[in-house]
């Protein structure tokens, strides 16, 4: 995983920024998405456009009662990077996800008004899960590009293996979308090796022949 130590600003203005809260993807500056920064939300909805986040800034104490006050609302459009969610990953993540879940989103790119990210979630104290590798898994989704990340980059690739290998996980096991395909493939051999189906195909092509 890419490493998520923060952007190289200023002294001053990196604390700021770690302590802002950002209401937009435009909001987080260039230097975190270019670091992959992990940054943490509280979970609002689950869309076909995405997960939508409330972003919750590093709180130091004595400013926390203040930055209440002025902080902004909004909520951040976190997509699973390099996976294209069935229709059945959609309603998955909205069954395992709870509303106002803590959940952590790496920074891999920005595409318009929405992140790419590695999404992670805490299961028990020391185990966390990345939900782009889990929907995988479950044969939930399918891999696609991860947007935002140089093509030929060293952590393009390593992060696509990660999700290629996932993927492989679950069609070996025909689990999910990958089982309905092989029950869909079964039933086409079948038609096709069916002699009543064959001697149906042959009429027609004599048919189409004499005519």
């Amino acid at each position: 995983m890419a490493r998520t130590n923060a952007s190289p600003l200023a002294p001053g203005k990196a604390a700021s920024s770690q302590t802002a809260k950002f209401t937009s993807a435009l909001d987080i500056p260039v230097a975190f998405v270019e670091k992959n920064v992990k940054l943490r939300g509280k979970l609002h909805q689950i869309t076909e456009r995405g997960l939508e986040v409330e972003h919750i800034p590093i709180s130091i104490p004595f400013i926390t009662s203040i930055q209440r006050k002025w902080q902004s609302k909004g909520l951040l459009l976190v997509r699973l990077a390099g996976v294209e969610l069935a229709p059945s990953g959609l309603a998955w993540l909205q069954q395992e996800l709870k509303p106002k879940q803590m959940i952590w989103f790496q920074l891999l790119g920005r595409e318009d008004l929405a992140l790419e990210c590695l999404v992670l979630v805490n299961k028990g104290r020391f185990l966390s899960v990345c939900l782009n590798e889990e929907i995988l898994r479950q044969g939930l989704g399918r891999t696609a590009r991860i947007e935002g990340l140089h093509h030929d980059s060293r952590l393009y690739w390593k992060l696509h293996k990660r999700l290629l290998r996932a993927e492989l996980k679950a069609l070996k096991k025909n689990k999910g979308i990958w089982k309905e395909e092989s029950c869909s493939e079964r039933i086409r051999d079948r038609i096709s090796n069916n002699k009543f189906i064959q001697t149906l195909k042959q009429f027609a092509s004599w048919l189409r022949s004499s005519i």
